[in-house]
């Protein structure tokens, strides 16, 4: 439960500057985390930091593992400071563009200067105690990782379901024997790891000394090709091939006349129960470790889930499947009572999905763009907002508030919210109005998209679900953080009593 008022800003790291083709954890992100303590914010909001593929479109959402974090995110010049790097070798790397995400080369010059970094990476590190320290925490997942990791590497990127019988079916002596054959390549892999949390860890703990909490972000599923499924394929719904023999999804909705067919494997929640949901319980924990304040992605799939036979090609055809509940959340809060959690609730939420939220009291979500639609008993209408509650202008899946009130606002909801305003709305009013508008609101937390605090148009939306590719890729210009936009937010925030 939230329990005082407060606010915050949506900011993915990749999307802040740097030379590197991508945002990472360098100098950009405690510049950022400046910026938020000047503003008068308490949470710095980001979207999973795992580790994404390309043929996911490099979605932070659809990743090749759910613990192992992106090495997109490792920042070059914190390698230099800490002694991974060479000036010479931080010179010689090559720049990349700077207004959007270039996460292919990115991808590519990190592996390098990675490499660079391993290499110093002698047998007296292999003694160092945090090393050891990360090594036994994060035993539960890193092994199978690393090793899935430079199966796939030596398999030319194919799914671990084409891969040869013996390493798709796990045999155990065959899997001792590539690692001892790969020993310094997995060895590599669990390096780039401990970085990862290195790094990470700095920046959370610089956050945390200047009073702002890390906000994260969960997804319910996992990518089919992922280090989890095929080590624990027994808590999927597949067929005695490995295959899914369903793939998530939801119904026709806001977004999508068809539905959005995720193509992620769906949970054998049976299964699961009967394990203790250790695997899952595992992962909780991992993330909550990562943040102060973590939201569930699709948290109605916990009450039921839509699933769709594999192969279908939309997700108009499926059903409504019974998910594991009450049962779920009471191992779960047994094993980590102090859990702070967030249930994502935005599209179709039962009296079912409701009484889950309400019974754990945990926050949910209101957001400013689906308010106007002419029904007064909207739950997302500042009136209507609980105190136990996250209100946004928009999230990472909505258009950015000038670019819907712009392209998508309905004449209905322009009269609406001027109605609800009591004055006019312009192109050059709605952003400011609409951030008010959150921050007055009963809800105890309020976050803003960057790009709504920058005023940005269509150009900067972050998402469009059931869009294939180009998105994830906004990036925030060098020069962005200005005082003046700080202070205007620290304003609003000592108005609205959210300092």
């Amino acid at each position: 439960m939230l329990r005082r008022r407060a606010g915050g800003i949506l900011m993915h790291l990749t999307s802040l500057p740097s030379r590197y083709g991508v945002g990472d954890f360098g100098p950009q992100a405690y510049a950022f985390a400046d910026f938020l303590k000047q503003a008068g914010a308490n949470y710095w909001q980001m979207l999973p930091l795992t580790y994404p593929t390309a043929q996911g479109g490099y979605s932070p959402y659809n990743c090749m593992s759910a613990f192992a974090g992106n090495p997109m995110l490792i920042s070059p010049e914190k390698l230099y400071q800490d002694g991974w790097l060479t000036q010479s070798e931080l010179d010689a790397a090559e720049a990349l563009p700077a207004d959007a995400a270039a996460f292919n080369r990115a991808g590519r010059l990190r592996s390098t200067l990675l490499g660079c970094a391993f290499e110093r990476f002698d047998t007296h590190a292999h003694r160092d105690t945090a090393y050891q320290a990360f090594l036994e925490q994060a035993s539960g997942w890193l092994d199978d990782f690393a090793i899935f990791k430079v199966l796939k590497a030596r398999q030319r990127g194919a799914s671990w379901a084409q891969w040869p019988a013996a390493f798709r079916n796990r045999r155990k002596n065959t899997l001792e024997r590539f690692a001892r054959e790969q020993r310094d390549a997995i060895e590599r892999e669990k390096f780039i790891q401990y970085l990862f949390t290195q790094q990470f860890s700095a920046l959370k703990d610089y956050c945390n000394d200047n009073g702002i909490l890390l906000f994260g972000d969960m997804p319910i599923y996992v990518q089919y090709d992922s280090a989890d499924v095929w080590a624990h394929p027994e808590l999927f719904k597949l067929d005695r091939s490995k295959k899914p023999r369903c793939i998530a999804g939801v119904p026709p909705d806001y977004f999508s006349k068809t539905g959005q067919l995720w193509g992620n494997p769906v949970y054998d929640w049976d299964a699961n129960a009967q394990r203790g949901y250790r695997w899952w319980l595992q992962r909780l924990g991992h993330n909550l470790t990562l943040f102060d304040l973590l939201r569930i992605d699709h948290f109605r799939g916990f009450e039921a889930y839509w699933q769709v036979p594999a192969g279908h090609k939309t997700a108009v055809k499926g059903t409504w499947i019974e998910g594991p509940g009450a049962d779920f959340f009471e191992a779960a809060l047994r094993q980590m009572p102090q859990a702070a959690l967030v249930a994502e609730d935005l599209g179709v939420i039962t009296p079912a999905v409701r009484e889950l939220i309400e019974m754990y009291q945990l926050p949910s979500m209101k957001v400013l763009q689906f308010a106007f639609n002419g029904r007064t008993n909207n739950t997302h209408l500042p009136f209507n907002h609980i105190r136990n509650s996250i209100v946004y202008t928009g999230t990472h899946d909505n258009n950015t508030t000038l670019g819907w009130f712009k392209g998508e606002a309905s004449a209905a909801a322009r009269k609406q919210l001027a109605a609800y305003l009591g004055t006019s709305v312009s192109s050059r009013s709605v952003v400011p109005e609409m951030i008010r508008l959150a921050m007055a609101s009963p809800a105890r937390l309020c976050i803003l998209p960057m790009q709504d605090v920058l005023a940005l148009g269509a150009e900067a939306r972050m998402n469009t679900p059931s869009r294939r590719s180009g998105n994830w890729t906004w990036r925030m210009a060098p020069g962005s953080l200005k005082k003046s936009t700080a202070n205007a937010l620290s304003q609003l925030a000592q108005t609205y009593g959210r300092l």
